[in-house]
């Protein structure tokens, strides 16, 4: 069986789309009416570099996302099952018929405002080492505002909270022997409880849109089990992704083959899972 993978946020990068959005004028032009701003500039030229804002880099993955989906769709069998990291699960629901390509990207618009208003934290990469020595040291320190808020594989976690507690964090996982640590470029503690407050807003948002049952399963990143209601969308904000979980229920579902669309992040994520 095979499961189709869509990446999210940090994908991102001038250039991307190129070709696409002529093959789909209706489509963009979707996108420009929801979005206020034009889609194509954005991804093509992003004159206001603003590609590394969350709130526009998520709408941006979405819709290359998206398209990349259906032309996929076109060439290919359909897949057994879907599934997307974080932001990548909205472009899984797409796919899956649960929602239409119009309340996708409303739904993504206002959950990356909504992301982006929680400040005064980051997130950092934690490579070599697996989650359970990575949580340890968190204990270890005693810090109180740092989680570990992506399972994306075997030996690879990313860690998210306050931004000065982060990097009391970072030191002490970077002295465990074959650790790496590298921070990365977002203003906020995603998939840690410090999104509470985004998520509660993001709850009542949610309740004001149609979902559809899924015509191809969807794993969820939040539980790593099947995808069944809007809730999880909630949870995902303050929720760590449980990349590594999804994985393994994939396989274990009889799933053997993963493709992806946009790049070769998740698939390279798959191979180091075991």
């Amino acid at each position: 069986m095979q499961c189709l993978l869509f990446p999210g946020q940090g994908v991102q990068r001038k250039g991307m789309g190129a070709e696409l959005f002529s093959r789909h004028p209706e489509a963009t032009a979707l996108a420009d009416d929801v979005l206020g701003y034009s889609i194509e500039e954005l991804c093509l030229r992003d004159p206001e570099r603003r590609l590394r804002d969350t709130r526009y880099a998520q709408p941006a993955v979405f819709f290359v996302n998206a398209l990349l989906g259906v032309e996929r769709a076109a060439g290919h069998p359909a897949p057994d099952f879907l599934a997307g990291h974080s932001l990548g699960e909205y472009n899984a629901l797409v796919a899956a018929g649960v929602l239409d390509l119009a309340d996708g990207l409303r739904l993504v618009r206002r959950r990356a405002e909504l992301m982006s208003g929680i400040t005064g934290g980051g997130m950092s990469a934690v490579q070599g080492v697996p989650a359970a020595f990575v949580r340890r040291a968190l204990a270890e320190t005693g810090l109180t505002k740092v989680f570990v808020a992506n399972f994306n594989a075997d030996t690879q976690t990313t860690i998210a909270g306050d931004r000065a507690e982060l990097a009391v964090a970072g030191k002490a996982i970077a002295a465990l022997p074959g650790s790496r640590v590298v921070p990365i470029n977002v203003s906020g503690p995603f998939h840690t409880p410090l999104m509470a407050p985004a998520e509660a807003e993001f709850r009542t948002v949610l309740a004001d849109f149609t979902f559809r049952p899924a015509a191809t399963p969807v794993v969820s990143s939040v539980t790593g089990g099947l995808f069944d209601g809007p809730d999880l969308l909630a949870r995902q904000l303050s929720a760590p992704v449980e990349w590594v979980a999804a994985v393994k229920t994939l396989r274990a579902a009889g799933v053997t083959g993963f493709d992806e669309v946009h790049g070769q992040t998740l698939t390279s994520l798959v191979n180091k899972i075991h």
